[in-house]
């Protein structure tokens, strides 16, 4: 079930990418809601069928030994190398929670290269290990670097409110001058804390509230209630939004996915 939107591909204008489409979800370790099934190979279809140009996943596994060894279908690859292989060109990685069988945390797939991506701890205690991801990419034709930030915040308003200012710290300091910046990801922010800090500080749109006045519902993936997960974007104009629920999206994962289509407001 999907809200406000059709499929849209990338475009070019004079050698330069005008149009990008984006999405993030929390994808649940590759495992469905309450961990029945593993789901990573129905996933990756499903992502492909979005086809948005940049995708922002949370709850990315990296390696767990135990699963490799219990599940015959379990990838060779990391997750994010399993789900960008043969469609997204680049992908980055940053394992936020670390244990005796692995590792997850935040990926960025991308159709355009990426220049560079750091991994910042941004946790509030070693019981909660949160993550983001900066990565500079770098769609055709531009001459400065597009800033893409994948975020997975605490599930505590102090803990929150702590990591969105190292947030916005470091885009102040990396992405200054209104350089053109998306972060997307899961903010597990049901009361709508985030949007004052990150639009007064960053600048930026949220992509539903830019058209309805508040972030979009997104979990539980059967029926949203909450408003957990957010695309924040600057230096575009929001065409439309998504937010995909109910099934066949509901069977992969507790999240729903949103998707944003955005123009460049620049020349």
């Amino acid at each position: 079930m999907t809200r406000n939107d059709r499929p849209l591909s990338a475009r070019r204008a004079g050698g330069m990418t005008r149009r990008i489409h984006v999405a993030t979800y929390n994808i649940h370790k590759g495992f469905s809601q309450f961990n029945r099934h593993l789901v990573i190979h129905e996933l990756r279809e499903r992502l492909r069928t979005l086809n948005p140009d940049i995708l922002f996943l949370q709850e990315v596994q990296g390696v767990h030994t135990g699963h490799a060894a219990l599940y015959e279908d379990w990838p060779e690859a990391p997750q994010h190398e399993f789900l960008a292989q043969d469609v997204w060109a680049d992908s980055a990685y940053g394992s936020n929670a670390l244990y005796d069988s692995g590792h997850h945390g935040n990926a960025v797939l991308s159709r355009f290269a990426i220049l560079s991506y750091q991994n910042q701890d941004i946790s509030a205690h070693r019981l909660e290990r949160r993550g983001l991801l900066h990565c500079q990419v770098a769609p055709p034709g531009w001459k400065e670097p597009l800033h893409c930030v994948c975020v997975h915040l605490g599930l505590t308003a102090s803990s929150r409110r702590r990591q969105m200012a190292a947030l916005a710290e470091r885009m102040e300091r990396l992405a200054p001058d209104g350089a053109p910046l998306i972060i997307a990801g899961d903010f597990n922010d049901w009361r709508n804390e985030a949007a004052g800090l990150l639009i007064e500080r960053l600048g930026l749109t949220e992509v539903f509230s830019a058209a309805s006045g508040e972030p979009a519902r997104s979990f539980p993936s059967v029926l949203p209630v909450l408003r957990l997960d957010r695309v924040y974007t600057r230096g575009f104009e929001v065409e439309r939004a998504a937010v995909y629920y109910g099934p066949p999206w509901s069977k992969i994962s507790d999240h729903a996915v949103i998707s944003a289509h955005l123009a460049v407001c620049r020349g």
